[in-house]
C-alpha cells in the first residue's frame, strides 16, 4: 500500500532560501511529504521570480522559479524587522528543520543563526548552504555556480582539448549542494529520531564541488598530474566518446573488452583485435587518437537509427545526442513520467520536472504547484501561529509582510 504523502509527513521545514541550491534542497523534502513554509521578501520575493524570460506561459513566474518551488508554503515577511524576527522564532516552535543560504553570518544580525537558535530550540536541524562553508579562508565570499565551477575544477576538465575551459550547462555545483543539503537533513533527522538532539548541517558548494569531481579527483590524486581536457571523451575508457555518423551524432560507450570484442567482430573489424596498439582498455586509452581516427569511418557509414538498433541488438553502450525537444518526447522519459502537470494559483496548469527517485511504498507526490507571492501568508500565520486577522492585517499596514 502507498502512502499518498510520503516519507517525510509530519516534519516541518522553515525555509529560509531563495536562487536554486537552497530551493533544490526544500523542494526535495517537500516532494517527499514535509510540510515546507517558504519565507520571501515581501514584494520582491525571491530573486528567481525576477529570472526570465522565459516565462510559464500566461502566468508572471519565471520558469525559473517554478522549477525548484514546488510542494511549498509562500510566506512574505521582512526578517530584517524585530517584528519579523519575533514571527521566526515562533514559526520555529513548530518547525523541526530550518534550510537557509545567507552569507555566513548574516543571519545572526538578525538574532536567527545556529548557535543562537540552539538554545531555544534543541532540537532543530539547521541547514546552513553557502558558497564556502562556515569555516575557513573564503567563507566570507559570496558563491556562485559558474565561480564555484571554475574554482572546484571542473571548467578545467571540460571543453574541447585545444579549446578554452568550459563550464557545465546546467547549475551543477547549485544542484549537487542542494542535494547534499538533503542528505545531511536526512541523516541528521534519523540522528535525532534516536537522541533527540539538533544539529547544523554546514554545506559548502565547493566543498561539494570537490567531493563529485570523482574519477578524475582520483586521477590527479593518485599520479599528480592534472587531467587534460578531452572533449566527450572518457579519461578511463576507449572509445566511450561522440562519433559522426552518416547523419549526424553518437554516443559509443564500450565499457569492457569483451564488449570491444564484440563490436569489432559484428562490424568488420576483426583485425584490429590482432593490433597490440588495441589489445585491452589501458592500451585503448594510451592511444586513444588512434582509437578515434580508426574507428571515425566505420561510424560515417551508418545513421544514427541505424547505429542505435545494431548495437542495442548486441547489448553495447550507446545513444543519441538528443536536444530538449527530444529528451521530453522520448518514450522512455514518458513511461517514466518525468513531466508533471499541476493546477497553478495564476488559473493556468503548468508543466514541471518530476522528481526522479521512485520508492515503491511512499513515493514522492506532487501537492501543491510552486506558489505566487505570498499566497499563503494568511493561511500560514492563522493556521500555524493562531494569529487573528487584525493582527496580520496590522503587520501588513507596517509592512512586515
Amino acid at each position: 500500500m502507498t502512502s499518498p504523502i510520503g516519507p517525510l509527513t509530519g516534519l516541518r521545514v522553515l525555509d529560509l532560501t531563495r536562487v536554486l541550491a537552497g530551493p533544490t534542497c526544500t523542494q526535495m523534502l517537500g516532494d517527499l511529504g514535509a510540510e515546507v513554509i517558504k519565507i520571501e521578501r515581501p514584494e520582491a520575493g525571491d530573486d528567481t521570480r525576477g529570472f526570465a524570460p522565459p516565462f510559464v506561459p500566461n502566468t508572471k513566474e519565471s520558469a525559473y522559479f517554478v522549477g525548484v518551488n514546488r510542494n511549498k508554503k509562500s510566506v512574505t515577511l521582512d526578517i530584517a524587522k524585530p517584528e519579523g524576527q519575533a514571527i521566526i522564532h515562533r514559526l520555529l516552535e513548530h518547525c523541526d528543520i530550518l534550510v537557509e543560504n545567507f552569507k555566513v553570518g548574516a543571519l545572526a544580525k538578525y538574532g536567527l543563526g545556529y548557535e543562537q537558535l540552539a538554545k531555544t530550540h534543541p532540537r532543530l536541524i539547521y541547514c546552513s548552504i553557502t558558497g564556502f562553508g562556515q569555516t575557513g579562508p573564503y567563507a566570507p565570499r559570496p558563491g556562485y555556480d559558474a565561480l564555484i565551477q571554475a574554482m572546484g575544477g571542473v571548467m578545467s576538465l571540460t571543453g574541447e582539448p585545444n579549446g578554452s575551459p568550459q563550464k557545465v550547462g546546467v547549475p551543477v555545483a547549485d544542484l549537487f549542494a542542494g542535494l547534499y543539503g538533503c542528505i545531511g537533513i536526512l541523516a541528521a533527522v534519523n540522528h535525532r529520531n534516536s537522541t533527540g538532539q539538533g544539529q547544523q548541517i554546514d554545506i559548502g558548494m565547493l566543498d561539494t564541488h570537490v567531493a563529485w569531481l570523482a574519477n578524475q579527483g582520483m586521477n590527479y590524486l593518485a599520479t599528480g598530474e592534472n587531467p587534460a581536457r578531452l572533449g566527450n571523451q572518457h579519461p578511463n575508457i576507449a572509445p566511450y566518446q561522440e562519433f559522426p555518423t552518416k547523419d549526424g551524432y553518437l554516443i559509443l560507450a564500450v565499457g569492457n573488452d569483451p564488449t570491444f570484442e564484440r563490436f569489432c567482430k559484428a562490424f568488420g573489424q576483426e583485425a584490429l583485435l590482432a593490433d597490440p596498439r588495441f589489445a585491452t582498455n589501458p592500451i585503448r586509452v594510451q592511444n586513444r587518437q588512434l582509437v578515434t581516427d580508426t574507428l571515425t569511418p566505420v561510424m560515417k557509414s551508418k545513421t544514427t537509427a541505424e547505429w542505435i538498433d545494431a548495437l542495442e541488438a548486441l547489448k553495447i553502450g550507446c545513444g543519441p545526442i538528443n536536444t530538449l525537444e527530444q529528451v521530453f518526447a522520448d518514450p522512455h522519459v514518458q513511461a517514466r513520467e518525468m513531466v508533471v502537470e499541476m493546477a497553478h494559483g495564476s488559473g493556468e496548469t503548468v508543466k514541471v520536472i518530476a522528481n526522479p527517485v521512485k520508492l515503491s511504498a511512499t513515493p514522492p507526490s506532487y501537492r501543491s504547484p510552486p506558489p505566487v507571492l505570498g499566497e499563503h501568508t494568511e493561511d500560514v500565520l492563522a493556521s500555524v501561529l493562531k494569529m487573528s486577522a487584525s493582527d496580520i492585517a496590522a503587520l501588513r499596514e507596517k509592512g512586515i509582510l
